[in-house]
């Protein structure tokens, strides 16, 4: 299969970064066909492609959370079970053995982390949990755990552009966080994702690094947006590599 970003634990301070794409897996249309997502249709075809990814980072655990765009952060270790995510919106571990997973299609999945205290973390940020303050507790769980320096990766997500919403729900965001403001390709109102998750993590004073690929434009991205609904979802993926 191919990544979005792939980068090794080897190259980034003992801190594996993933972001998945649609591609390489076992899910079969309108999810082909790797669909990290869960749906009611075939629950083998999402443990099958957790499988492929687990192998592909080599951890011993994935684990995920059922995604509610809230900002309840879970501290999660390798008694995780996949058949019961915990209901949350962020992740934290010091556990080598763990994956963290933040799965998405538009929002921005946020993967953090502090090497030399080796705790990470993975945060859910649409719309509403980014105005919800998921990321700052995402942070403020790390730093509960011992992280002090925290650096963060923002992956593919939808652009601006893409990201045209009615004037009632734009304004709401850009009094809430300022730097979601924006314009769509169309000249109407639209809120800017990117942006408002990279000041936030500046006021936390967490450095960060962007993949600003949009979900919605291309194609080997699975989008909510332009998928009209049915779709499926990639992932952000952060772990630990091995003392």
């Amino acid at each position: 299969m191919s990544f979005a970003t792939f980068i090794p634990p080897e190259a980034n301070d003992g801190i594996g970064v993933a972001f998945t794409d649609r591609w390489g897996g076992v899910s079969l249309p309108p999810y082909d066909t790797f669909d990290l997502g869960r749906h009611e249709e075939d629950q083998s075809v999402f443990t099958s492609n957790i499988e492929i990814l687990r192998r592909l980072v080599g951890c011993h655990v994935v684990a995920v959370c059922s995604q509610v765009h809230g900002s309840h952060v879970e501290e999660v270790d390798s008694s995780f079970c996949l058949e019961t995510p915990p209901v949350a919106d962020g992740l934290v571990t010091r556990n080598e053995l763990v994956a963290l997973t933040i799965r998405v299609a538009d929002c921005v999945p946020v993967l953090l982390a502090d090497p030399t205290a080796r705790v990470i973390g993975a945060a859910h940020a649409g719309r509403v949990g980014l105005l919800g303050g998921v990321i700052q507790a995402t942070v403020a769980a790390m730093r509960a755990s011992g992280a002090c320096e925290i650096r963060a990766w923002m992956g593919p997500h939808i652009c601006v552009g893409c990201y045209e919403v009615s004037p009632e729900m734009a304004h709401d965001a850009w009094e809430a966080l300022p730097a979601t403001q924006g314009i769509s390709k169309t000249g109407t109102t639209a809120i800017d994702l990117g942006a408002g998750t990279q000041a936030i993590l500046d006021h936390e004073g967490v450095s960060s690094t962007r993949c600003d690929r949009c979900t919605s434009c291309q194609l080997e991205f699975f989008s909510h947006r332009s998928d009209r609904g049915k779709t499926g979802r990639q992932a952000g993926v952060i772990w630990l590599s091995a003392c």
